[in-house]
């Protein structure tokens, strides 16, 4: 259902939203978390039982780049470059910015001590959080890079990808507005093509996509490809979009994400190459098809619509303040050797946690500050 715009929305003050997409959106937010749970019981992707919830990124990339051309791509002789930055920072930042706080605390909480054991100065945590706030990776070890384990950002492991979400947007904002519709397939065919070699050959090292969360290897690259990729095939779909009518989108598109996202690794460490072309048709294909749907569908009765507004409002702050959690567990899991039949009660209460705090987050925190900021920074 196309409705009146919630404060969090990332459409324009004026326009209607989809319902449905946000919904989605805090459905594959949620297959994140059961993804990195069963990260803790894992020795490598061979063996991860709910493999693939890394691919719910692309499925946020793709998202961005529709809503993001939907909501702007017709206001740019109204709104200035500058004014479009400082919407898009007043939307992400103030998450990205108590995400980093919690992944801090938990830090010392943890005993501030790398996964190997050794112990990381107050300094570097506190070097960490500040460069962090401002979205500065750190690279492969960097004193900073506290936990040892090559992550751009090893205080909240997950905003790596918030990092190439604001590429998307500066790219957005310097390009692939400005470009014609055929030029704009002409980069999502180049880009694709790009992407399923980089997926297919086992550039990552795991016949998969999910890379971007660090700078070393081909990660940067991998990102890279994943953001221009998504971002400008989901701006293509806005542009040619042409509605469908379908009914139960919502709940059908759900359960696709929940089984695509959820599948395990598809054969062995001996065929790769077929796993990566898993990945690549799912994010290639069968992505923009379900954002297509999503956008074509209306919600036609009060629950689904309650639960299409309440998964996009908590989607965002649950994917952004739940990992710093998910350190402590991941420790606790490994220092005792605990298997997942031994601690699934606690993962369970994780998870209700986690959605709890977004709320909470989303409530006291989020929506507040970036109403103060609006009033503050933006004109009237």
């Amino acid at each position: 259902m196309r409705t009146k715009p919630i404060a969090a929305s990332a459409y324009s003050d004026s326009k209607p939203h989809y319902e449905i997409l946000n919904g989605l959106r805090g459905v594959a937010a949620l297959m994140v978390i059961f993804y990195h749970i069963f990260e803790a019981f894992a020795t490598s992707p061979f063996d991860q039982k709910f493999n693939h919830g890394y691919l719910a990124v692309d499925f946020f990339f793709v998202l961005s780049g529709f809503v993001i051309a939907y909501a702007y791509d017709d206001r740019w002789g109204k709104m200035s470059t500058k004014d479009f930055f400082k919407r898009r920072l007043i939307r992400l930042h103030p998450l990205i910015v108590i995400g980093f706080v919690f992944g801090a605390i938990t830090f010392l909480i943890q005993g501030s001590v790398k996964w190997n054991g050794s112990p990381t100065p107050l300094s570097m945590v506190m070097l960490a959080t500040l460069l962090s706030l401002f979205l500065i990776p750190a690279y492969p070890g960097a004193g900073y890079e506290v936990r040892g384990n090559a992550e751009m950002f090893p205080l909240n492991g997950p905003t790596w990808s918030l990092f190439f979400e604001y590429i998307g947007n500066i790219l957005y904002a310097i390009m692939l507005r400005r470009i014609n519709t055929k030029a704009l397939a002409t980069l999502v065919l180049v880009s694709g093509v790009g992407l399923a070699y980089f997926s297919i050959s086992g550039m990552s090292g795991y016949g998969h996509l999910g890379v971007g969360w660090s700078l070393a290897d081909n990660n940067f690259l991998g990102g890279m490809l994943r953001v221009i990729f998504s971002f400008s095939i989901g701006q293509l779909l806005s542009r040619t979009f042409k509605p469908i009518k379908i009914r139960g989108a919502f709940w059908f598109t759900s359960l696709v994400i929940v089984v695509l996202l959820a599948m395990p690794y598809v054969t062995g460490e001996a065929t790769m190459w077929i796993n990566g072309i898993y990945d690549a048709v799912v994010v290639i294909f069968v992505f923009p098809f379900l954002v297509f749907l999503g956008a074509s569908g209306k919600t036609t009765d009060k629950f689904t619509t309650k639960m299409c507004k309440f998964m996009g409002d908590i989607s965002y702050p649950l994917y952004i303040v739940h990992y710093p959690f998910m350190y402590l567990f991941y420790a606790w899991i490994w220092k005792n050797g605990y298997t997942f039949a031994q601690t699934w009660h606690v993962a369970v209460l994780l998870i209700i946690s986690c959605i709890l705090l977004a709320y909470l987050v989303l409530k006291l925190y989020d929506i507040p500050v970036r109403r103060y900021l609006t009033k503050k920074f933006m004109k009237k």
